[in-house]
């Protein structure tokens, strides 16, 4: 991989990468995926059934709490497909998985043509096209895409094979059932294709990979009369160190949730997501990663070089992590307290006695009561955790408004209870907020209790109205 050195760092543009980054993106990209599949040429294969599968790709989604999933295969045929409004049987294809060296199956939960390579959400999902989607139960065992850390090797993972014919609603063969099995070929994450891969090189030689998101309008005219655009910094967690540059995207959704097109349609960012290398770096305090003397220097001389090179509006500069990242807001943010607008910090530990250079920023906390990785009152390594860190503030003269429900609760009350709790800040003249998750409310692990955070659009709106 060719290395960003700190004089030449980030010399991106357009969706493109030159001197020394590198894109890792993959995506299916024809010709025919830009055409009109619905009024393409039929003819008399689709009659007859004979209508070849040209390519074979893996569709992945990262969810906030399972992680990097496979939830679809999509086949890309030669001409559209189209039912006349019938409907295909999860039965009609068999698929399954080659992990670790055990083929096992997964469950097809629904079928359906579309006129481009992505799931359809929509009750009644698809449209006459080209593509034909075989959504699988994200629930599935071995739905990973990755393992502990690394990208599972999923090239040529997933075999499929029609066992059923594919008629349309006026009896007409659409797709003939047939004894082949076919292989994917390359995986589809939305999102996380969408951003870029490269390396800084600071001063001293020490280097981080990043991922980077770019604007939809910084991409479209770079060189046009530039508008200032937000700058979003994520801390991934201590399980996500590595070498792949992509973990820091795939193991939660923290840096993809504000990737994300609707988030960017409502906030357009730039998202910058760093990687910390192996052999991890333990020389910080407390033995967590981004509180490494070598990774702090990095970072920040990362983020100048990014903020002086590209339209980024210095007054709007966000920090955001969660566990052993949140452990690096609350160390750097003391270092730092003029670069950064605001912060969301989820699950983390810290110095108290560092707080009382931070009581100017916003911060928006949260944490689960029976957290048993990072405890919500102790915290890690002698440091405690955030409840202690709140009382901290509040005694170093920042006022602290708290609020406590459940991290179960659906989407609409979770986002209703966070606007209660911010309009009561906003009456109190606080910009320090602090949430709680009671015992036994965190799905999964208590630890995870950042899979709501970054979907709430309460609290994301909250911190791109900050300003420096």
């Amino acid at each position: 991989m060719r290395r960003i050195t700190r004089r030449s760092a980030l010399t991106m543009a357009a969706g493109t990468v030159t001197a020394s980054t590198v894109v890792t993106t993959t995506a299916v990209t024809t010709a025919s995926a830009t055409t009109n599949d619905a009024t393409a040429p039929v003819g008399q294969a689709a009659t007859s059934g004979a209508n070849p599968v040209l390519r074979t790709d893996l569709i992945t989604h990262v969810t906030p709490r399972n992680n990097w999933r496979v939830i679809a295969v999509v086949l890309h045929h030669a001409r559209p497909i189209d039912l006349q409004g019938d409907t295909i049987p999860p039965s009609t294809f068999q698929v399954t998985a080659t992990l670790g060296g055990q083929t096992t199956p997964r469950t097809v939960t629904r079928v359906y043509p579309n006129t481009a390579a992505e799931v359809d959400d929509r009750r009644h999902a698809g449209r006459p096209g080209r593509y034909l989607v075989i959504e699988l139960d994200p629930d599935d065992t071995n739905a990973r895409a990755s393992g502990a850390v690394d990208p599972l090797p999923l090239d040529r993972a997933y075999a499929v094979r029609q066992v059923a014919d594919v008629t349309a609603g006026d009896g007409r063969l659409v797709l003939a059932a047939g004894s082949l099995t076919i292989r994917n070929n390359d995986l589809i994450t939305p999102v996380v294709d969408d951003f870029t891969a490269g390396s800084f090189t600071d001063s001293t030689g020490f280097e981080l990979d990043f991922r980077l998101y770019q604007p939809a309008g910084y991409v479209r005219s770079p060189g046009a009369p530039p508008t200032r655009y937000p700058l979003v910094v994520t801390l991934h967690g201590g399980g996500e160190v590595a070498d792949n540059n992509m973990t820091q995207l795939t193991a939660n959704r923290v840096a993809v949730t504000f990737a994300k097109p609707e988030r960017q349609r409502r906030n357009p960012a730039f998202v910058l997501a760093p990687q910390i290398p192996l052999p991890r770096p333990m020389d910080g305090p407390d033995g967590t990663d981004w509180t490494d003397p070598r990774v702090q220097a990095a970072l920040t001389e990362l983020v100048d070089a990014f903020t002086a090179e590209r339209p980024v509006d210095a007054d709007r500069c966000y920090l955001v992590g969660l566990s052993s990242g949140a452990r690096g807001i609350y160390a750097l943010l003391p270092k730092r307290p003029r670069t950064f607008a605001a912060a969301l910090a989820t699950a983390g530990w810290g110095d108290p006695s560092a707080l009382d250079a931070i009581t100017h920023i916003p911060i928006w906390a949260d944490h689960s009561v029976d957290d048993p990785v990072v405890p919500y009152r102790e915290g890690r390594f002698g440091k405690p955790g955030t409840w202690t860190l709140m009382n901290a503030l509040e005694s170093a003269g920042a006022r602290v408004t708290r609020g406590e429900w459940a991290n179960v609760l659906p989407k609409a009350e979770y986002e209703a209870r966070s606007r209660a709790l911010l309009n009561r800040a906003h009456r109190a003249g606080s910009h320090v907020l602090f949430t709680s998750y009671p015992a036994g409310t965190t799905p999964v692990s208590a630890h995870l209790s950042w899979a709501q955070t970054y979907e709430n659009d309460v609290v994301i709106d909250w911190l791109f109205a900050q300003s420096r």
